[in-house]
């Protein structure tokens, strides 16, 4: 008699817990992120590591959507869209930043970084970090530098050996006015447009050259529409991670912190992509075709550059610009 009250009282319960609804699945959140370069390149291994890690870290609450090679516009279109909540997420140059944060337009002097570990080191520390707390006032925020790398240049119409080489050469620049400003001083006819139009320019003409870092030389496989490559390195080129600061203020602190160690991860993939990309690329231009010269006297390049040194000392601050040349 127990055993058939008690059979009855589960039963019944079972069948009281089969009535009530279902808890819902947790809502997930879809974000859009959108690069200028190709998914096999050092930003597209970026971001897709930066997507798994927050679909990891936030237990799948957030996904994040890529799209590449400029599908949902250029770099600027990109920032603007950040800046307007249309666009979640970038990664990004600083080519256009300036046009946006201009304290970041120190970073774009030509030969202001030695090599890549002192450039990281820069960005890494205090420098760095105190620039991403000036983005959240223009509806960005920053969640960490990445990188281009130190860029080099091409053109279709002779080997650039030393500065006067450059003379008269039309040559595609970012839009960057301490570039533009550096590469008129070269005699270079800068072209400012967004990257997306830059093969199609090549290959029809309208531009002479360009200036890269490798890793975007190959990935774009400008080899196909350019004859000689300088290793002139001429500027480092950082690149960052960027959010919508309406997307941002709508995340818990322990979301906000999974952003962050995502992006952490993004950065890591980021830099080994750009030092395996470093390694390899001038064999694989050369045998592509391309006429590398690669024993370039910088300090020419430098002097030639005297002029327009003096106008970035007066903008940025001379202080400035050898705190960054000489941190260690």
């Amino acid at each position: 008699m127990r055993a058939s009250r008690l059979l009855f009282a589960l039963a019944t319960t079972i069948g009281v817990l089969s009535a009530l609804p279902a808890a819902p699945a947790a809502a997930q959140t879809t974000l859009k992120m959108n690069i200028s370069l190709a998914q096999n390149s050092s930003y597209g291994v970026a971001i897709d590591a930066f997507a798994r890690e927050v679909e990891k870290r936030t237990s799948g609450r957030y996904k994040v959507q890529n799209f590449y090679s400029g599908a949902l516009g250029a770099e600027r279109e990109s920032i603007e869209g950040i800046q307007l909540g249309t666009l979640d997420l970038t990664l990004t140059s600083t080519g256009p930043i300036p046009n946006f944060v201009p304290d970041v337009a120190i970073l774009d002097i030509p030969f202001l970084f030695k090599d890549y570990a002192q450039a990281r080191a820069v960005l890494d520390g205090p420098i760095g970090q105190e620039m991403l707390q000036k983005f959240p006032a223009k509806g960005i925020v920053a969640l960490g530098w990445a990188e281009n790398g130190f860029r080099h240049m091409t053109n279709n119409k002779r080997q650039v050996v030393v500065p006067d080489d450059l003379k008269g050469l039309k040559m595609r620049t970012m839009e960057n006015p301490i570039h533009i400003a550096a590469y008129k001083q070269f005699g270079i006819l800068p072209t400012p447009m967004a990257f997306t139009e830059v093969y199609t320019a090549l290959q029809q003409g309208t531009v002479d050259g360009q200036e890269n870092p490798l890793s975007v030389i190959t990935s774009a496989k400008l080899d196909q529409v350019q004859k000689n490559l300088t290793l002139t390195g001429h500027v480092y080129s950082p690149a960052l991670i960027l959010m919508s600061k309406a997307q941002w203020d709508k995340l818990s602190p322990s979301d906000k912190q999974a952003f962050q160690d995502a992006a952490r991860e993004a950065i890591k993939v980021n830099r080994a992509r750009i030092d395996d990309d470093e390694k390899r690329a001038i064999a694989d231009l050369r045998a592509k075709g391309m006429i590398v010269v690669e024993n370039v006297d910088k300090a020419k390049f430098q002097e030639a550059l005297a002029p327009v040194y003096v106008e970035f000392a007066r903008r940025f601050g001379q202080e400035n610009i050898d705190k960054i040349k000489n941190y260690k």
